[in-house]
């Protein structure tokens, strides 16, 4: 960010399919994120998006609009997206400039839920590619729908999606499955959930699959999918009740460590607190080193606590 040397910004694009909770979850996140001491910037890159639920620091229709966009060039709302989009590309002076302002704000990135925007169109990718440049220091936070999991096709479908997303848009990367509040009203799953949330051996999938007389003729076409997605070996999820604190802190921990965010002086982390976040679980030092026996400093912790209880 211009003249933004002395201060390293980190943020989170939240992406993910229409309908997968990615404003919901912005909302959820602002609020957690505040009542432990941040400041935080939601910024609307969804040009579609009306009536947000959260207070949005920087919003793309001031830029453009799609209703707009959608009349004037007589395109429907997938072209119109894609153009909107190709716009903010073209006008990321305008973003810039929104954004220094807010320097020393953690930002939030509702993005659009077209998929093709991270699959394989390059605007989207673009712009994230740029803020790089300004500093801003961005995790990728892919949002999917946990109802996918109670269909074994469905689910496959969605490792597929997930991992060419992580492979185009090419940050650091955590994918969610949201509204998991709801998933038992889906209907009863296959397997454990932990099957799902660490994408375990595949083939008990393709037996699955193989009982339903219309998959059982794509087989070979599915046992080809799996092995894609296991020789790249990427994709696993976090489970994600945005009523529940608790998940909301683990998903926290996850994109904390990361954008590198933990890492930094801005909660005064110690060195054990790096330490831990590395290695994925507690790490402690000789008491004679006089470091913190928690994962968070002795601040921290009572920040914490008080975010968890309201």
């Amino acid at each position: 960010m211009a003249g933004a040397a002395q201060t390293t910004a980190f943020g989170q694009a939240v992406i993910g399919p229409p309908g997968s909770g990615k404003t919901t979850y912005c909302l959820g996140m602002s609020e957690f994120l505040r009542a432990l001491g941040r400041r935080v910037a939601v910024v609307n890159l969804d040009p579609a998006n009306e009536g947000l639920p959260y207070e949005c620091a920087v919003d793309v229709g001031e830029l453009v609009g799609l209703g707009d966009v959608m009349d004037e060039l007589q395109l429907g709302p997938n072209g119109g997206l894609l153009y909107c989009m190709e716009y903010l590309e073209a006008n990321l002076d305008w973003l810039r400039a929104k954004l220094d302002p807010l320097r020393g704000h953690y930002f939030l990135f509702d993005c659009p839920g077209q998929v093709e925007l991270c699959t394989h169109h390059g605007a989207l990718r673009s712009i994230f590619s740029q803020m790089t440049q300004w500093d801003l220091r961005l995790t990728a936070v892919h949002l999917v729908d946990s109802h996918y999991c109670t269909d074994p096709a469905k689910f496959i479908s969605v490792l597929c999606t997930s991992l060419a997303t992580m492979l185009h848009v090419e940050l650091p990367h955590v994918n969610l499955l949201s509204k998991m509040d709801l998933i038992e009203h889906y209907g009863k799953l296959a397997f454990n959930l932990d099957y799902y949330t660490e994408v375990l051996d595949l083939s008990y999938l393709l037996d699955h699959l193989a009982s339903d007389p219309f998959f059982r003729h794509y087989r070979q076409l599915n046992e080809k999918l799996v092995q894609l997605i296991e020789d790249y070996s990427l994709v696993s999820f976090i489970p994600l009740n945005i009523q529940d604190k608790e998940s909301i802190q683990r998903v926290l921990q996850a994109v904390d460590k990361a954008n590198g965010y933990c890492f930094g002086v801005q909660e005064q982390r110690s060195l054990e607190a790096m330490m831990s976040a590395a290695v994925g679980a507690d790490f402690h030092f000789s008491s004679t080193l006089g470091l913190q026996e928690k994962y968070l400093a002795p601040s921290d912790q009572s920040v914490e606590q008080e975010a968890m209880q309201l």
